[in-house]
C-alpha cells in the first residue's frame, strides 16, 4: 500500500528581455518543516516568461514525483507560484489562447501526475523568492557559458518562517468557474522577472515570441566621417581603425547581453568585417544575405550631399522630393529598395521565429525596417538618424505586427 505524501513545489521562470536569455528555478519543500527537499534550476535559451515559468513547473513537479517513486496516487503536491497565468490556466479556469507555446507546455505539466494530486495557489513574487533566486542563478549561469550547479546546502535557503499548515496547504479549492473559462474582466498580466520591460504589445501572454531582427549598422569606414554617399554601386571600402574599435565594442556588448542567436550580413565589406567581430565573441557563423546591401548611389558615389548638388542639382531635387526617382546613372530609388527589404523582412521573420537574429547591415535598409514596421511614409527616412556601430530593434509577432524597440542606440560605444 502506497504511503500517503504530501509536498510543495514552488515555482518560477523569467526572461531578460521577453523574450530574452531566459531560465526556471523549482524547489519541492516539505510543508510541514520547510526543509528544502530538492532544486531544480535551467538555463533554457531565448523564451518569454511564459515559457521559462512552464518549464519551472514541470521541473517542479518532476523532481516531487522522483523524490518519491513508490508514492504513485498517494503523492499530493501544492503547486505555489507567482505566475496567475500558469495558476489560472493549470487550474482550468483560464484558456489557453496561444496553442505553438503554451498547450504543448500545459499539457506535459499535466502528464507528470495525476490531475487529482495536485491544486495550485498564486502567491506574491515576495514569497517566492528561493525558486526566484534559482531561475536568476540559472540566467547568470546561461549568461556566463555554464551550466547551473546546486548549491551545498539547500535546506534552509529562502524557506519560510513559518510554513503553512499541510490541512491548508492541500484543501481542495471551491469550484470558482466554468472548466476552460476566462473571467470576463481584462486578463490580468503575468507577473515578470523583476527588471524585464513591458514593450508595446509584447508583453501580452497570448502573442508567443516573436521574430526580433536586431539592426547593427557597421562600424566607421574612410567614408562615413565626411558623410560621402557610400553605396553598393562604387567602391567597397573596409573599416577603419575608429570603426574596427567601434565593431569590437559592439562584439562586447552583444556577448554581455546574451541574446542574439544567430548572425546575417550584407555581403559588403564593412558588415562583413563588423559581422565577423560580433561572431568571433559569440561563436556564431555569418550568413549573408544580397538583400541587406546599401542603395545603389549610382553616379553619386563618393560625393558629398554638397558635391551632389553642386554637379546634379535637378536630379537630386527630385530625389529627395519623390521615393520613385533614382539617383542620377542608374542608381537605386527608395521604393526598390524598400521592395527588396520587405521581401528580406518576410522571408527573415518566417524563418527566424520566436528568435532573436542580429542583422548586419546599413543605414537605408535599416531605416526601411523601422518605417515599414511603423506604417511611416517614404519621407520618414530623412527624418531619422543612424550612426556609426547603432543599435535598432523591430520585434515581429505571429499576427502580423511589428513593435519598433530601439533606434539609433550608442551607448555600448562611450
Amino acid at each position: 500500500m502506497s504511503v500517503a505524501r504530501q509536498v510543495v513545489v514552488e515555482a518560477d521562470g523569467g526572461s531578460r528581455g521577453n523574450p530574452g536569455p531566459a531560465g526556471y528555478g523549482a524547489v519541492v519543500i516539505d510543508p510541514a518543516t520547510g526543509e528544502a527537499l530538492a532544486e531544480a534550476a535551467e538555463y533554457i535559451g531565448v523564451a518569454t516568461n511564459n515559457v521559462a515559468e512552464y518549464r519551472g513547473l514541470i521541473a517542479g513537479l518532476t523532481a516531487a514525483k522522483a523524490l518519491f517513486p513508490d508514492a504513485g496516487d498517494a503523492l499530493r503536491v501544492h503547486v505555489r507560484m507567482d505566475s496567475k497565468l500558469v495558476v489560472e490556466q493549470m487550474s482550468g479556469r483560464w484558456k489557453i489562447k496561444h496553442p505553438p507555446d503554451m498547450k504543448p507546455l500545459a499539457a506535459r505539466a499535466a502528464a507528470i501526475l495525476p490531475p487529482a494530486s495536485v491544486t495550485y495557489e498564486w502567491i506574491p513574487r515576495a514569497q517566492n523568492k528561493h525558486a526566484d533566486r534559482l531561475a536568476n542563478e540559472a540566467m547568470d549561469a546561461g549568461r556566463d557559458g555554464r551550466q547551473w550547479e546546486a548549491s551545498a546546502s539547500t535546506a534552509a535557503l529562502d524557506a519560510p518562517a513559518a510554513a503553512p499548515a499541510a490541512d491548508a496547504l492541500f484543501s481542495l479549492p471551491e469550484e470558482t468557474a466554468e472548466s476552460g473559462g476566462e473571467p470576463t474582466d481584462a486578463h490580468p498580466a503575468p507577473q515578470q522577472a523583476a527588471g524585464t520591460p513591458r514593450t508595446g504589445w509584447g508583453a501580452a501572454p497570448d502573442l508567443g515570441a516573436p521574430a526580433t531582427l536586431v539592426l547593427l549598422r557597421h562600424g566607421e569606414t574612410a567614408l562615413t566621417p565626411e558623410k560621402r554617399f557610400s553605396g553598393s554601386g562604387g567602391s567597397d571600402p573596409e573599416l577603419s581603425a575608429v570603426g574596427r574599435g567601434q565593431a569590437e565594442r559592439a562584439a562586447e556588448h552583444f556577448a554581455a547581453l546574451g541574446t542574439v542567436q544567430e548572425i546575417v550580413s550584407s555581403p559588403l565589406r564593412r558588415c562583413r568585417e563588423t559581422a565577423a567581430a560580433v561572431a568571433a565573441r559569440l561563436g556564431l557563423d555569418v550568413r549573408i544575405d544580397e538583400s541587406l546591401r546599401e542603395t545603389d548611389f549610382g553616379a553619386w558615389e563618393g560625393l558629398t550631399f554638397g558635391e551632389v548638388r553642386e554637379r546634379y542639382g535637378d536630379d537630386l531635387t527630385a530625389w529627395l522630393a519623390s521615393p520613385d526617382t533614382a539617383p542620377t546613372g542608374g542608381g537605386e530609388s527608395f521604393t526598390e529598395v524598400a521592395e527588396r527589404v520587405a521581401a528580406a523582412r518576410d522571408r527573415l521573420v518566417a524563418r527566424y521565429a520566436g528568435r532573436t537574429v542580429l542583422l548586419v547591415t546599413h543605414v537605408t535598409p535599416i531605416k526601411t525596417f523601422v518605417r515599414l514596421a511603423l506604417g511611416a511614409p517614404p519621407e520618414a527616412l530623412f527624418r531619422m538618424e543612424l550612426s556609426p556601430a547603432s543599435i535598432s530593434t523591430v520585434a515581429y509577432y505571429g499576427d502580423g505586427n511589428a513593435s519598433v524597440r530601439l533606434l539609433n542606440d550608442t551607448s555600448h560605444l562611450r
